[in-house]
């Protein structure tokens, strides 16, 4: 009976953990590897909440060290990795003399870290925000983190159409993919939850409904599918706050 209150935070060191394990990859620039811990980490998330909720054993320091958690695995991860693409960038720039300048050479990459920055305040605005119980304001962490890192993955896979790998090349088109992933993690967007309370499809409907098209998508696209993913979540979250405000009017 003692054991069973330790479950939940059990499996979010498990998500912990993966981020660590994505950070070392990060740090070597194989982003694929990163990429596979980041989903990892993302999957233990998933579960310790709802095994907190079927065990009865919720606590305020299981929500602490969830947000904790994923402050690593979604947070710091996806900054490193931002920082790694545009030094990369800068490095290749300044070995093929294209830059003569430098002008984003040096503090240049760090603004990938605005990344964590906003990770970190989204994580703390959701621990105390009352609107967040069964939904989200503003893109979830996890959704962010594997945008981002799919997206380092897909500039390294050789299965990827060049005009992407170009576009993922520009320094600019990836400082501003920091700005508005830092912008989407706080807006006043209303997101649904993929989080599962009960299992049963007039509650899940909308969950079911994008996890299938996602599978569909990841079948037919592979990582280029990561980005399509989130966006149809963004997409499929505002026709449903439409949908329900129509409904209660």
């Amino acid at each position: 009976m003692a054991f069973k209150k330790h479950v939940p935070n059990l499996i979010t060191l498990c998500n912990l953990a993966c981020g660590l394990i994505a950070l070392i990859w990060a740090f070597n620039m194989n982003y694929e590897y990163a990429f596979v811990w980041v989903c990892l980490g993302i999957f233990f998330d998933f579960w310790d909440g709802f095994f907190a909720r079927i065990l009865k054993v919720q606590s305020a320091v299981g929500l602490q060290l969830d947000s904790l958690a994923d402050m690593v695995t979604s947070g710091v991860v996806p900054g490193l990795i931002m920082f790694q693409m545009l030094v990369g960038i800068a490095d290749n720039q300044q070995e093929l003399n294209l830059s003569p300048d430098n002008y984003y050479l040096g503090l240049f990459p760090y603004v990938g870290f605005i990344i964590t920055l906003a990770s970190c305040y989204r994580l703390a605005k959701f621990n105390v925000d009352t609107r967040q119980t069964d939904s989200f304001i503003g893109l979830p962490t996890p959704a962010n983190a594997l945008f981002i890192t799919s997206l380092a993955v897909m500039t390294a896979k050789g299965s990827t159409p060049e005009f992407i790998v170009d576009l993922l090349s520009n320094p600019y088109v990836l400082v501003g993919i920091s700005i508005l992933s830092a912008f989407m993690l706080n807006a006043e967007i209303p997101l649904f939850s993929l989080k599962v309370k009960y299992f049963n499809w007039e509650t899940n409907k909308i969950q079911i409904i994008f996890l299938v098209v996602s599978v569909l998508m990841l079948f037919f696209f592979q990582y280029l599918a990561i980005p399509l993913i989130i966006l149809f979540y963004v997409l499929l979250s505002a026709i449903t706050n439409k949908l329900t405000t129509k409904t209660a009017s």
